[in-house]
């Protein structure tokens, strides 16, 4: 048997991302492992989403480097040289990553069947006949196989974030990032997302980085806690530290509020 592979699926080295006169990553740099869930959290404007967006490469970064599964994501090799990447590049590399948004954007003229099955037979060839089973394979484990015709307005917030997550995993990414994927939710909504969520973190070994105000959540799922503020890592660790007993003052307060608002911890 080979040696396990213990280089960071996500390598990011020294990132900056302004917009306009505001800087929100600044000098950024960390390591994301195979198969490690990572929440990141910390006040809004903190660069949390910045992140995902940029792994996304829906935000282009200003400086840095960005390694995906050993690969430059924002460069490419020419000529023995390292060259922005091309949108082929790009392209290919989005297909290690599946993303979920806080706000579902399902195809709202589409089946829900239909939303899932288009990205893979349109990027990754797939037959119609192959991705339609593979979609009902995805729609069965979020609990949503009933739903395959329906169309997305027939659909609570609940059931279309669960169909976002059935979407993102079509394209069978090593990596998922999660964007507050709840926080557009009715309250009682929210737990048939997590436990999705909770199913997806158990089974698979799947790398996941999850941008959440859902602290309890956070703390029952992540492997490794990363608190931001103004663009920078303030505080990382094991949830039960972070949680419990954060050494920076600015975490700690950070945590205060946010009990104090009624999240659970």
């Amino acid at each position: 048997m080979s040696a396990p592979n213990v280089s960071p699926i996500i390598s990011i080295d020294s990132i900056s991302k302004s917009f306009g006169d505001v800087t929100v990553l600044d000098g950024l740099s960390m390591q994301v492992m195979p198969g490690e869930k990572l929440a990141l959290i910390g006040p809004s404007g903190s660069g949390k989403t910045t992140i995902l967006r940029i792994l996304m490469t829906l935000e282009r970064i200003d400086a840095g480097h960005i390694q995906i599964d050993g690969e430059e994501l924002y460069h490419m090799e020419r000529q023995g040289k390292l060259v922005p990447a091309d949108e082929k590049h790009l392209t290919r590399m989005r297909q290690k990553i599946g993303m979920v948004f806080q706000l579902f954007n399902l195809f709202p003229h589409k089946s829900v069947i239909d939303n899932i099955t288009l990205a893979p037979m349109l990027t990754k060839g797939v037959s119609r006949q192959a991705a339609e089973k593979q979609a009902m394979g995805l729609l069965d484990m979020v609990g949503m196989a009933d739903k395959a015709k329906a169309m997305p307005a027939q659909l609570s917030g609940g059931q279309k974030q669960r169909i976002a997550i059935a979407r993102a995993l079509a394209l069978q990414p090593k990596i998922m990032l999660f964007d507050e994927v709840t926080s557009a939710l009715d309250p009682e909504l929210v737990e048939e997302v997590l436990s999705v969520m909770r199913r997806l973190a158990d089974e698979t070994d799947m790398t996941m980085l999850l941008v959440t105000h859902e602290m309890g959540f956070a703390h029952d799922f992540a492997d490794r806690v990363l608190f931001f503020d103004g663009g920078k890592i303030v505080e990382e660790g094991k949830p039960d530290d972070i949680f419990t007993n954060p050494k920076q003052e600015r975490t700690q307060s950070f945590l205060k509020k946010i009990i104090a608002a009624g999240h659970r911890v």
